[in-house]
């Protein structure tokens, strides 16, 4: 015979949001093997079966930087006085860290609808996994920055640090992380339901580069236009992720603050539409 009043504890109990905005710091740390598990999955299942492996790590920003290089000596683009070669190196080692969180992210309900609808975990585990595999990816990056640095360091006297704000670097760069994962949240949550933002993604974040200091420096512009550029997080993280490592560049208190305040209002807003989505993307997806 059951005993129908048997009291039963249960470890987790799943229940709908009763707001918006939840941020269950406590209960995604204790997913942090999840998580560990994600990035390592990753960081394996993009260079499988590929004949190069690890070195496309290296080849994508070498490349691309090679190629902004010859058009600066056609063009006679202004690099801060910088060597084009280290100018557009540093721009790209640290905007592809900022592009693969983003785009990598945006496709968080898309790419994990059949995982999301079988078993339960924080939704936040994925777009935070992909922040870290790819902060990973960034520091195997800057190791061939690093060497060109050096080599300009050494030899040239163009390159000053100013060592006061290269401290700041893990800083800047862990704020250029949270932007990527903050717009890249809101935009999985956008195009469970509006596919189209899956297309303007790709075509807005190449123009968006050309804003952001990484093909035009910051003092290529007037200084009404700078400073309203300068209003875009990833422009004056990198402008001071620039200004650290060389001397050269820009390099501001107020538009660094400004940028921690927009980066905070868009993990705020994305986490509170991400939460509203994931009530119901299984019946969208």
């Amino acid at each position: 015979m059951n005993n129908t009043n048997q009291n039963t504890d249960w470890d987790i109990i799943v229940k709908p949001q009763s707001n918006f905005f939840k941020l269950d710091l406590k209960e995604l740390w204790s997913y942090r093997d999840l998580v560990l598990l994600m990035i390592k999955r990753d960081l394996t299942a993009l260079y499988k079966q590929t004949i190069l492996g690890p070195v496309w790590m290296f080849l994508q920003p070498l490349f691309t930087t090679l190629l902004y290089t010859f058009l600066s000596h056609q063009a006679q683009l202004k690099t801060d006085n910088l060597p084009p070669l280290l100018f557009y190196l540093i721009g790209q080692t640290y905007w592809l860290y900022f592009a693969e969180c983003f785009t990598k992210t945006s496709n968080t309900f898309i790419a994990n609808a059949s995982v999301f609808g079988k078993v339960y975990f924080p939704r936040l585990v994925m777009p935070i996994s992909v922040m870290f595999s790819n902060l990973i990816r960034l520091g195997i990056q800057m190791l061939m920055m690093l060497c060109a640095y050096l080599f300009y360091l050494i030899t040239t006297n163009d390159v000053t640090p100013s060592y006061s704000v290269l401290a700041l670097q893990p800083v800047l760069i862990l704020l250029l992380g949270l932007f990527a994962l903050g717009l890249g949240i809101l935009f999985s949550a956008v195009t469970t339901k509006y596919r189209d933002f899956s297309f303007l993604l790709g075509f807005g974040l190449q123009l968006f580069m050309f804003v952001s200091g990484i093909v035009f420096p910051a003092s290529t512009f007037s200084e009404k236009t700078k400073f309203i550029l300068m209003f875009n997080p990833v422009m004056s993280l990198t402008e001071a992720i620039k200004f650290g490592l060389t001397g050269q560049g820009y390099f501001s208190v107020v538009h660094i603050i400004s940028a921690v305040v927009v980066i905070a209002i868009v993990l705020f807003f994305s986490i509170m539409v991400f939460n509203k989505t994931e009530k119901t993307f299984m019946d969208t997806v």
